[in-house]
């Protein structure tokens, strides 16, 4: 006899649960050291943690199921206000590891416990009275319990690579006693007599490894044509004809109409396509069809213009999840121009395909570019604000070589050494390392210098004493732009005006009498300062760009269910290859693209919108106009080494209905 399951019985359960989870977790993991030698090394942090860990965790899960019973979404995360350096955070590879270490914890959860998290997805989905079940409806999801256990470890004094190993010990761990929790959930959707109803609920599961299988050995154009021939050729019994009257028909021909028209249903078949996408790629057919007439190579190329712009347009729409998206508006009434200029063209070619998708790339890198507007500054400052200590070691080093022998006192030698360093790196990061203001903060040293050397004659005295006044005015301006309080300046102001007062009178800056400063130590061979302000950031970038974070490059992660993409040669142990792959990569970013990343312990679909000179910063735009994310190089290089970002693109629509058709043609 069925029973009643109240609403919140799974979530119910879950919180009694909650405390025994947390004690079999601490007992279990602190097995897992003890057991095994290549965990030892972790088990000096794990003492530190362990007092306080199953209650931390406890207390972190009960807060997040607690959520979900309202029917809040437990991971939602609040939007910073926009438009300002302070709304603004740079995700490094610091957060990057952490993102690393939750997905590697869900997805050793779901894979264990794939069958059950289907139903359990599938009876929140019809609570909530949906048709397909999403990940962020279901309050008991792997993702839930990984940042339960992050949550508990960021509140130690642990290193973030100690925490990340120990979630990577946990993982398993964990996942074995969620899928005992996820079995006694379908136990008591079973005992409610819901199972037929969950199991059924929704869009139909395929396998899971599908997709990797298909992406594993790629069809191309070529190959479909070829596999078509063969089937082509192959005698169709006639008893298997009329056993199967609904079978497909077999391709005519491997080239023209009945091959195009097989591949473009595919393409319009796809699931992923909002309904007004379909229906501009089903205008944009009669463009396709007349240029299959007269050019062959549009069913040989996958390279081809056409096939190129069809997957730009669907990659691009593909990203928004609603048709009344108002950036998908836009974009499709710009499409509908495009389309019937093809349309209306009397013979279509491949260069007129080429020509629209150009038009489409500059409308889409546009459109990304203004929704990027009011951040870009403010990030831009926020990049340069990281350079702030590089900045002011090389500027340092500058001027110690400027002032070697100058006649300074010292007074005035040591504010230039470290308050007037201050007030240029200021300058920088407001303005710009090549702005106005900074040029002017380093060219005043120069003129500071100048001002020093004796006149020559009453003309020269003359022209100092009209120069001075503009030269303090200067001095002073840059101490307020710093907040540079009047008692610090102030010595070595007084100290200038007095040399001055010496040289108006005809004598030396410097009393012979008065002790000098020592002179900097002696530069090592080869150690000779930039000559400009240019070169000390053309010597800083290069750094920069030649650190490639060799953690990453060998950290293994399970990818079980992650987007398709090639990261085996990204972490091949910071390998020459691996860097070039990784350079290329960053290389061919272009604003406008839409990527798949898991960043700030969620999946997100982002369009690229801004990146700095050099690519150390990226600016990503979500589907919600209103969410941003910007991350370093060293952050993306993680990512991609450990395949937790994707571009859309990389999973065109051409590629996917010949791998489809294909797997057709062979019985798959």
């Amino acid at each position: 006899m069925a029973t009643s399951l109240h609403p919140h019985a799974l979530l119910d359960h879950a919180l009694t649960e909650a405390g025994p989870l947390a004690r079999e977790l601490l007992n279990v993991v602190q097995d897992e050291l003890d057991a095994q030698p290549q965990h030892f090394p972790l088990r000096e942090g794990w003492r530190k943690v362990r007092t306080n860990f199953a209650a931390d965790f406890e207390g972190e899960l009960i807060t997040l199921l607690q959520a979900g019973r309202r029917g809040e979404d437990p991971l939602n995360r609040l939007q910073s206000p926009l438009g300002g350096l302070d709304s603004l955070s740079l995700v490094d590879e610091h957060q990057a590891l952490q993102d690393v270490a939750i997905a590697h914890v869900a997805h050793a959860a779901e894979d264990a416990s794939r069958a059950e998290l289907h139903q359990i997805g599938n009876f929140y989905a019809a609570l909530r009275g949906i048709a397909r079940a999403r990940e962020r409806d279901n309050p008991l999801r792997p993702a839930l319990y990984a940042h339960a256990l992050h949550r508990a470890l960021v509140a130690s004094p642990l290193s973030a690579q100690a925490q990340y190993e120990l979630m990577r010990v946990a993982a398993t761990p964990l996942a074995k006693a969620l899928h005992r929790q996820y079995t006694q959930a379908c136990a008591m959707l079973h005992a409610a007599d819901l199972s037929a109803m969950v199991a059924s609920h929704g869009q139909a599961q395929s396998d899971p490894l599908a997709r990797q299988r298909l992406a594993a050995s790629h069809g191309t154009l070529d190959g479909l044509s070829r596999r078509v021939d063969a089937v082509n050729s192959r005698p169709q019994p006639l008893a298997a004809a009329q056993a199967r009257p609904d079978a497909p028909a077999p391709f005519v021909r491997s080239t023209g109409p009945d091959m195009l028209s097989r591949l473009y249903d595919q393409i319009l078949a796809d699931p992923r396509l909002l309904p007004p996408l379909k229906a501009l790629l089903a205008r944009l057919q009669i463009a396709v069809v007349r240029l299959a007439r007269s050019d062959t190579s549009l069913l040989r190329s996958q390279d081809h213009p056409t096939w190129a712009l069809l997957n730009r347009v669907a990659a691009h729409g593909m990203a928004f999840e609603r048709a009344d998206d108002e950036r998908l508006v836009d974009f499709l009434r710009f499409m509908e121009a495009e389309a019937q200029f093809l349309v209306d063209a009397p013979t279509p070619t491949a260069a007129l395909f080429q020509q629209v998708l150009a038009r489409v790339e500059a409308r889409i890198g546009q459109q990304a570019r203004q929704s990027s507007e009011r951040n870009a500054v403010a990030l831009a400052a926020l990049e340069r604000e990281q350079q702030r200590k590089e900045w002011r070691e090389l500027l340092r080093e500058q001027i110690d070589h400027q002032i070697i022998g100058a006649p300074l006192g010292p007074r005035m030698h040591r504010f230039l050494q470290t308050c007037w360093v201050d007030v240029i790196v200021a300058a920088m990061v407001r303005h710009g390392r090549d702005s106005r203001e900074a040029q002017a903060a380093m060219e005043l040293v120069d003129a500071l210098l100048d001002s020093l050397s004796t006149p020559r004659d009453l003309a020269d005295r003359e022209a100092l004493r009209m120069r001075l006044p503009v030269l303090v005015e200067r001095l002073v301006a840059g101490c307020e732009s710093i907040n540079l309080p009047v008692p610090k300046r102030e010595p070595a102001l007084s100290e200038l005006m007095n040399q001055h007062a010496r040289l108006l009178r005809g004598l030396p800056a410097l009393d012979p009498a008065e002790r000098r400063p020592a002179p900097p130590r002696p530069a090592t061979p080869g150690s000779a300062a930039p000559a400009s302000a240019d070169e000390i950031v053309k010597r800083l970038m290069e750094e920069r760009d030649s650190q490639v974070p060799s953690f990453w490059l060998s950290a293994d992660v399970d990818r079980g269910e992650l987007p398709t993409v090639p990261v085996q040669l990204y972490n091949e142990n910071d390998s020459p290859d691996a860097r070039a792959a990784l350079q290329r990569w960053i290389d061919g970013l272009q604003i406008g693209h839409w990527f798949h990343l898991f960043i700030q312990g969620g999946w997100h679909t982002a369009q690229i919108a801004w990146f700095s000179e050099g690519r150390q910063y990226v600016l990503f735009v979500g589907r919600d106009p209103e969410e941003r994310l910007s991350l370093t190089r060293k952050a993306l290089e993680a990512l991609l080494a450990n395949g937790l970002i994707a571009a859309l693109d990389d999973d065109s629509v051409l590629q996917r209905a010949v791998d489809t058709l294909m797997s057709a043609l062979d019985g798959g």
